[in-house]
């Protein structure tokens, strides 16, 4: 329907007519309908004009069927039903009357639900106990690269704790939730001031008098072997001392009766100290005139110890090895990884590595050979450990620290998988104890525990860390230092030859 250009009056002629049809034609009872209202309204009227009209065409048909009512008297009446509609025109009673009524069928009847029956009132569940600690800091996210001395110092007053997995974090790792359910029925082991037991970690520790770096004297290894009885006596409940190697400076030893067992070893470590296992692995220092670096049979290693209980030496039960703890969900692996000896030329590729101080040994060939078979038997070790341990905890260690394994990114991936364990790695040879020198492994652990004394200073951090493991199996770090200047004292400054007398 054309709306045309209003007149004078607001409607042109055909707006005129309409209008009269809508009304019934009376000018006295026209209710008047300005453009705007036609204009907005137009679709509306169109659709609710058109619904009204087969509704009511098909009533009158059947109507004028029957003889009952003239079809142009049925016109108007539609047309009286829309303007109502539509207008909000005023009711006509008359037009009403002649008009059939709608009959609007009544509604529904909605069915009365039963009631519900009353819930049984749920007790309130015991609150869970957990632990008492010191209090946790966030951790530095600094990188090795971003690492400044002040943010080391404070990162290590700083307690690393392994958090227990949440149940949705279960749900993600089936792995671990079977082996919680494993373990349910298991005897929990007793706990000691809210403990389950703790362990020592040190490396770099074995000083000589003759050859040594910038720590002078023997003072900076005795004061880390006091405080380690100290924290020992404190604690009362350390199982073992994990050792990262370079125990015998510069050159190791070449038997197990050399005469270094003694001064380097059981001269200061004490009895309490020396009252667990070390578990322990080779690291670069201790090859050098070592029969382990010419001969592929470990029973010819000055090192190597089968016997946990033999506690004259260290426990060193192979090359590449493991050990469980079910008492602390936990287990032990430790690595040989020397052919990483030039780890921290990050440029150079997996290939180009090799065990650099075989040059001191009395047969470089055999020892380069020997480097590289340990370091892949190393890896192999790791990934079936990773695989099949049922351990919540994996504690794994090598001389070297995370960021000298860049050429083997696969390895350092699997050291920051949590999925199956929650994986604490220890390494040594550069000589400091932190975790912001290092590479991230994130969400697992790792430190740096080069700093016992024994050879330089490479950083303000020298002794040892502690490893305690609470109510539920989780593992806190905390190192524990000493004197920086006292173990490297500043060189004496040199008399200025210009100054002025």
């Amino acid at each position: 329907m054309a709306i045309a250009e209003d007149g004078p009056s607001g409607f042109d002629d055909e707006g005129e007519e309409i209008n009269q049809l809508l009304t019934g034609g009376a000018p006295a009872q026209r209710t008047r309908f300005t453009r705007q209202r036609l204009l907005g309204g137009g679709g509306l009227c169109i659709a609710i004009y058109s619904a009204a009209f087969l509704l009511y065409g098909r009533q009158q048909a059947i109507a004028q069927g029957n003889g009952a009512v003239p079809a142009k008297d049925g016109v108007a009446q539609i047309s009286g039903a829309v303007a109502r509609a539509f207008s909000g025109a005023i009711y006509d009673p008359a037009g009403a009357a002649a008009s059939p009524s709608l009959q609007v069928p009544p509604p529904l009847p909605l069915p009365t639900a039963p009631p519900l029956p009353e819930m049984p009132t749920l007790p309130i569940a015991a609150p869970m106990r957990f632990a008492a600690g010191p209090p946790l800091q966030e951790d530095s996210e600094q990188g090795a690269d971003e690492a400044k001395p002040a943010e080391a110092e404070a990162s290590n007053k700083t307690a690393h704790r392994h958090k227990k997995h949440s149940k949705k974090e279960a749900e993600k790792h089936p792995k671990k939730e079977a082996r919680g359910d494993a373990k349910a029925d298991e005897p929990r082991g007793l706990l000691h001031h809210g403990r389950r037991g703790s362990f020592l970690v040190i490396g770099d520790w074995g000083y000589d008098d003759v050859s040594h770096g910038n720590v002078n004297d023997t003072w900076c290894q005795q004061e880390i072997g006091r405080k380690m009885s100290a924290k020992m006596k404190e604690l009362g409940d350390v199982k073992f001392i994990i050792n990262v190697g370079d125990s015998f400076y510069p050159s190791g030893v070449k038997s197990k009766d050399d005469p270094q067992w003694d001064t380097k070893w059981r001269n200061r470590y004490d009895n309490r100290t020396r009252s667990v296992p070390w578990y322990s692995v080779y690291g670069n220092h201790d090859y050098h005139i070592d029969p382990c670096a010419c001969s592929s049979d470990p029973n010819d290693c000055a090192q190597v110890n089968w016997e946990i209980d033999d506690l004259n030496t260290f426990y060193m039960p192979g090359y590449n090895w493991y050990k469980e703890h079910p008492e602390f969900d936990l287990e032990v692996v430790g690595l040989d990884m020397n052919k990483f000896f030039s780890g921290w030329n990050r440029s150079a590729k997996v290939d180009e590595l090799s065990f650099g101080d075989c040059q001191w040994s009395p047969c470089e060939a055999k020892c380069l050979g020997n480097g590289e078979a340990r370091a892949t038997q190393a890896f192999e070790l790791f990934a079936e450990r990773f695989e099949n341990s049922k351990a919540k905890n994996l504690i794994v260690f090598s001389h070297y620290p995370t960021d000298y394994f860049s050429s083997v990114p696969e390895f350092l991936r699997n050291l920051s998988t949590a999925s199956n364990h929650d994986i604490v790695y220890f390494g040594g040879h550069r000589h400091n104890v932190d975790n912001v020198t290092t590479w991230n492994i994130a969400p697992n652990n790792n430190f740096l525990v080069g700093g016992g004394g024994g050879w330089s200073c490479d950083g303000k951090q020298q002794g040892f860390l502690v490893a305690t493991i609470d109510e539920d199996y989780n593992i806190e770090l905390t190192p524990e230092l000493v004197d920086y200047d006292r173990c490297c004292p500043p060189p004496p400054k040199q008399p200025n030859a210009w100054a002025k007398k």
